[in-house]
């Protein structure tokens, strides 16, 4: 009889700790270590990276001009510019350098020279050109073969160019250019390899047929 009680008071105290410990036993899966808790809180690394982005401005034309030497980082642009273009000669009218964060953006003003040669010797130096280049976000990301690409989102390039329409002539004074400014400008979406200068668009200006060149490079730095 004391053996039967024995055997009895092992089999309950055997169950109670099954009871007492399975709760445990179920909330251990679902905690978080402290390492894998500080992981998750940690930032991706290219939350600090930064990018050096190159706008270049080129102009195409088939006037009579000397054709200026390029970059050597646009050598593959220029190949592909003279088999797609009828072009006589390019010029390069502008480089912009900018530091930008990634999944960041940036936003430029400034006031050039002429982008297009002026007919009239009268107008040279003194019609200036007003551009706008900005876009929304820039960002490292890679494409589905694992390569690291560069994303750029509402790239945007404007320019007000001056345009000679007519020349004033008054009595008693000399005869001068009628000068308006017309409105030029690209918006879009694109993305690149990064490091490599990949043409952007084109726009034509003014009468004579030349055409602006947008190319565009970006890639990271420390």
């Amino acid at each position: 009889m004391s053996m039967c009680k024995s055997v009895s008071a092992t089999l309950l105290l055997v169950i109670a700790l099954t009871v007492v410990s399975a709760p445990a036993m179920a909330q251990k899966p679902s905690e978080a270590s402290p390492s894998t808790r500080v992981a998750s809180q940690t930032p991706s690394r290219d939350v600090d990276t930064n990018l050096n982005t190159q706008l270049y401005l080129l102009v195409g034309t088939s006037q009579t001009v000397d054709d200026a030497r390029m970059p050597a980082a646009l050598e593959s642009v220029m190949k592909e510019l003279r088999t797609s273009f009828p072009f006589k000669n390019y010029r390069l009218v502008a480089t912009l350098i900018n530091r930008v964060k990634h999944d960041s953006h940036l936003s430029l003003n400034w006031i050039g020279g002429p982008l297009i040669a002026s007919p009239s010797a009268a107008t040279a130096g003194i019609t200036p050109t007003f551009n706008t280049f900005r876009f929304s976000n820039v960002k490292l990301v890679t494409d589905s073969a694992g390569r690291p690409m560069v994303r750029v989102t509402n790239f945007s390039f404007g320019a007000r160019i001056p345009i000679q329409t007519a020349t004033l002539v008054a009595a008693n004074a000399p005869a001068g250019p009628v000068i308006n400014y017309e409105s030029t400008g690209l918006l879009t979406d694109i993305s690149m390899a990064e490091g490599e200068p990949v043409i952007v668009g084109t726009l034509n200006v003014g009468p004579s047929g030349d055409a602006i060149i947008l190319v565009m490079s970006a890639q990271r730095t420390k």
